[in-house]
């Protein structure tokens, strides 16, 4: 049996480099689709590990375990494309833009889009149930309205990110403080620290570059004719609007994600069926090849042309080839190298912070999925802020600032295929209107260096931390060594 080398950081960085340069050779230089240069990186990655010692079959269990942390993603993804397909033609979606049209101006719309994102996120606990749901209508509302389609998707993405972060019934709220031993509503309190003044100051930057571009937006008129023609086309009635109240009380109430997209995608097919008359056959298409309805207005167009599990299925590659290269990466030792590389540079708080971020930012984009940007750095940190007598509540925080936040930033990421999917903006468009995914790792950092809200761990909670450890590490060793007698 070969024996396995632990990879230097020379050595670690081969795989990084090639997929920077990859990506960028074919992203930038021949417009490409990220798909094959990440193949590119695994296959360099592949061949790395094989060198470290490392067998094609322990490779292939590291692809199936990281692509089976993605199922979950991919599965509410090609749900969500059903979702935008029967809501669609139900006149579900074009009834929240034909009254959102007459409540929202440009003037306030990227603010507002914002934080009625964040109460979805909030009251769903998901951020992709949020953009899936009304993050839709808010996308067509803002072509209606005329506003930039990357501004809003920022907005829309902003918002949800926060409510997302700060539901208790989130999974990623709920695994910070799992991995890092935290109580959850602790948790939430403290990261409401860096949060709240996170989203203020982007709903404010979004007030003024709304006003900015007030007079590039349509008019009257161009408004009440695109809601004639959605009134021409479909039955619009605040009824229509129950479903998706139905379908975010179901998540409120902790069903699980995934059946209640489809209880969502279920009643959006009966009721395109019984109020628009839309044949049974041609929903059943529908939910697979998306909604399609030719008009003689552009944006028209661009709005109702939309959804369908087959759209979906560029994304659910791009994820799976992604996790695929995270998962040698993982498997092979090269993460766990570039993060204890990282952890050197740790001197104080501050700088201790600011490596939590850069290492979930650096998982973000390496491992391509936001639970490990979150379940990396939380594993090996731990006893970085143990040493450093700071609470584990600044690292679940932490944790969440750059983890979370990040995720929707980076094409080939899980989160940030998935917005592209959903809000058809590529993420290199939104990105930089995505003002709060920004801004909370830059305050992260900033109450790290200055010491503000970071809270340090009493002598009574040390003794308590060092018996639990004590107790853990006898359970391990008795284990062991019954399983040492039992053979």
């Amino acid at each position: 049996m070969t024996k396995k080398k632990t990879p230097s950081l020379g050595i670690a960085l081969i795989p990084i480099l090639a997929m920077i340069g990859f990506l960028f050779t074919g992203i930038f230089m021949y417009e490409a689709d990220p798909h094959i240069p990440l193949l590119l990186s695994a296959t360099v990655a592949s061949l790395v590990s094989i060198y470290l010692g490392y067998t094609w079959r322990d490779l292939e269990s590291g692809i199936i375990n990281a692509v089976s942390l993605a199922m979950q993603a991919l599965l509410i993804l090609m749900v969500i494309g059903t979702i935008i397909g029967t809501w669609l033609a139900a006149g579900i979606v074009p009834t929240m833009i034909y009254y959102g049209l007459d409540i929202l101006s440009p003037a306030y719309f990227l603010p507002a889009a914002a934080i009625i994102c964040s109460i979805v996120a909030i009251a769903s606990g998901n951020a992709w149930t949020a953009a899936g749901t009304i993050g839709i209508a808010i996308m067509g509302i803002g072509a209606g309205l005329g506003v930039n389609t990357a501004m809003v998707a920022g907005a829309v993405i902003s918002g949800c990110y926060f409510g997302d972060k700060i539901s208790p019934l989130s999974e990623t709220t709920n695994m910070a403080p799992g991995i890092t031993g935290v109580d959850l509503f602790d948790h939430i309190r403290h990261m409401l620290y860096t949060t709240i003044p996170a989203l203020f100051i982007s709903v404010v930057i979004y007030y003024f570059i709304g006003l900015s571009f007030k007079e590039q937006a349509a008019g009257i008129q161009e408004v009440q004719a695109l809601q004639q023609s959605l009134s021409d086309i479909f039955i619009i009635s605040p009824w229509l609007l129950l479903v998706p109240v139905v379908v975010l009380s179901l998540i409120a109430m902790k069903t699980p994600a995934l059946p209640g997209l489809v209880i969502g995608s279920i009643l959006g097919a009966i009721v395109a069926v019984l109020v628009q008359g839309v044949a049974v056959s041609d929903i059943l298409g529908i939910m697979v090849y998306g909604f399609e309805k030719e008009t003689s207005s552009e944006v028209l167009n661009n709005l109702l042309n939309n959804g369908g599990t087959e759209a979906m299925m560029y994304t659910v590659s791009l994820v799976m080839i992604a996790m695929s290269f995270g998962g040698i990466l993982e498997t092979s030792g090269i993460l766990e190298t570039l993060v204890n590389s990282l952890l050197k540079l740790a001197k104080s708080t501050g700088s201790l912070i600011a490596t939590t971020v850069v290492t979930c930012m650096t998982a973000n984009v390496v491992a391509c999925d936001q639970y490990l940007s979150i379940l990396l750095p939380g594993r090996m940190y731990v006893k970085a802020y143990r040493k450093k007598r700071l609470h584990p509540k600044n690292l679940s925080r932490t944790l969440e600032d750059a983890g979370t936040m990040t995720s929707p930033l980076v094409p080939w990421n899980t989160c940030g295929a998935f917005m592209t999917a959903t809000l058809g903006v590529s993420t290199f468009q939104y990105a930089p209107y995505a003002l709060l995914c920004f801004i909370s790792p830059v305050i992260a950092i900033i109450y790290g260096f200055t010491g503000f809200k970071i809270e340090k761990l009493t002598q009574e909670e040390i003794d308590r931390l060092d018996a639990e450890e004590q107790a853990m590490n006898e359970t391990e060793e008795e284990n062991q060594g019954r399983i040492s007698q039992a053979y």
